[in-house]
């Protein structure tokens, strides 16, 4: 790809924002060519839409011919809809994004972590012209199916994200400006879909980005508010079964949060294996339960006697781009936990320094800063909820005992893609270099993101 001087991206950046739409999107055009035939563009692409890029060349999406996707059927579209929390938070989207889309000539759009799109509503010339795109109900709007768009390049960049014109990757889609941003899991930080806003480039207005974001943090504000609710009702149903229980027990919901405990600490959650059956298990946290059904949940009584034998392996798998688990096995059983992308952060490091880091050596890693101990031990704090019986402090490692296994993408780029940690990054550039015989080409200065104006200006 053609490089700008760092010295010069701010003020190409900026002589973006003074064009109309119109001026704005033949210029993207012409940086698209000149980037993607690997000559020097006239300015460069912004730094989220260029890494996105660099995923679609690699990945061998074609720019100039789109592919489609089979779509789901009306069957499966209707069971994900069930099963997605984003059923929970479709007033919320529709009252803060749909007045004022249909009128501005936008649709809305609200993909699962599939990238799947599931509801789509708005302006109705809109929604015609969105199914010549293939932007239809049950279509894979993700990055490696279609490149770079307001659905799928949000879901890896872990960040609310507007493409605009020619900076869609594939060309079929340059008339159009989608803005997007990721919803997760207030609980856990994992990726449950993209709300976006899309419509024809000129309808688009500069403010778009931050209203987008700011009802995503809304729809992510009710899902807490959804899931404090259900631990209320848990620990109503539960809370006169324990008090007559002799020994130690709790009762979790389903994704093992505790609504209430007796005779023992009170811990905000207990990790759970993927699929938990009534019986005796062996839990990561609590070793030998004793465990029930209840309403929306589990009654656990933890075993006076000693656990089994302790899981001795342990696979930190951060192979695919989007999604990320840690998984515990041993003679008693195995149990697998998804990571948010921080803690995917945190254990790819560990699992790369067997001999364990420091506080102040994960805060360089991760923040850059060495300085910012409070918070790594924060989010240590956090892991060890899942995987305490498996970590050490001081400095933070995996248990020597433990067998672990990494593993990672073939391709080093495709490493936690999302993350700008430098000791990911470090990790991303040795992997090229022994990959390739070379260190990949220096990255240029971030640029502060700059919206550009969607709306032709009037005459002065």
């Amino acid at each position: 790809m053609g490089e700008v001087p760092a010295a010069h991206s701010g003020k190409d950046v900026a002589r973006l924002a003074t064009l109309d739409a119109a001026q704005a999107a033949r210029l993207l055009s012409e940086v698209r060519s000149a980037t993607l035939a690997g000559r020097r563009a006239p300015v460069p692409p912004r730094p989220v839409i260029e890494a996105s890029w660099g995923r679609m060349l690699r990945s061998g999406v074609d720019p100039d011919h789109g592919v489609r996707a089979a779509l789901l059927s009306r069957d499966e579209i209707e069971r994900r809809r069930r099963e997605s929390p984003l059923r929970h938070v479709l007033p919320v989207l529709r009252e803060g994004l749909l007045s004022v889309a249909d009128v501005a000539q936008h649709i809305m759009v609200v993909a699962d972590a599939d990238g799947r799109v599931l509801w789509r509503e708005g302006c109705s010339s809109v929604l015609r012209k969105a199914d010549g795109l293939g932007f239809e109900l049950g279509a894979d709007w993700g990055e490696e199916i279609v490149g770079t768009n307001g659905v799928g390049t949000p879901a890896v960049a872990r960040r609310p994200v507007q493409v605009f014109a020619s900076e869609h990757f594939v060309r079929s889609h340059a008339s159009w400006t989608c803005t997007g941003a990721p919803v997760t899991d207030p609980r856990d930080g994992r990726l449950i879909g993209v709300v976006d806003i899309s419509g024809p480039l000129e309808t688009m207005h500069p403010a778009t980005l931050s209203w987008v974001t700011a009802v995503a943090k809304l729809a992510e504000a009710r899902l807490r508010e959804v899931h404090l609710a259900s631990l209320e009702r848990l620990r109503a149903v539960s809370a006169p079964l324990l008090a007559g229980l002799g020994g130690r027990a709790l009762a979790v919901d389903g994704d093992g949060w505790t609504a209430a405990v007796t005779g023992m600490p009170y811990t905000g959650r207990v990790a759970l294996p993927a699929s938990l059956s009534p019986g005796r298990r062996l839990l990561p946290a609590l070793g030998a339960c004793a465990v029930e059904p209840l309403p929306d949940g589990w009654l656990i009584r933890v075993a006076e006697a000693p656990a089994p034998a302790r899981a001795t392996r342990i696979v930190v798998d951060v192979a695919h781009p989007r999604r990320w688990w840690v998984t515990v096995s041993g003679d008693a059983g195995s149990w697998t936990h998804e990571l948010s992308p921080r803690h995917a952060e945190l254990l790819y490091l560990l699992a790369r320094h067997r001999s364990g880091r420091t506080a102040s050596a994960l805060a360089a890693d991760v923040f850059g800063d060495p300085g910012r101990t409070v918070t790594v031990r924060a989010e240590m704090s956090r892991v060890r909820r899942y995987l305490g019986a498996f970590l050490e402090h001081r400095p933070y490692r995996f248990c020597e005992s433990a067998e672990v296994e990494l593993l990672t993408p073939p391709d080093p780029a495709d490493l936690l893609p999302h993350s700008v940690a430098p000791g990911v990054a470090r990790a991303r550039r040795t992997s090229w270099a022994a990959t390739h015989g070379q260190e990949p080409a220096p990255a240029r200065t971030p640029l502060r993101e700059t919206v550009l104006p969607l709306v032709p200006r009037r005459d002065r």
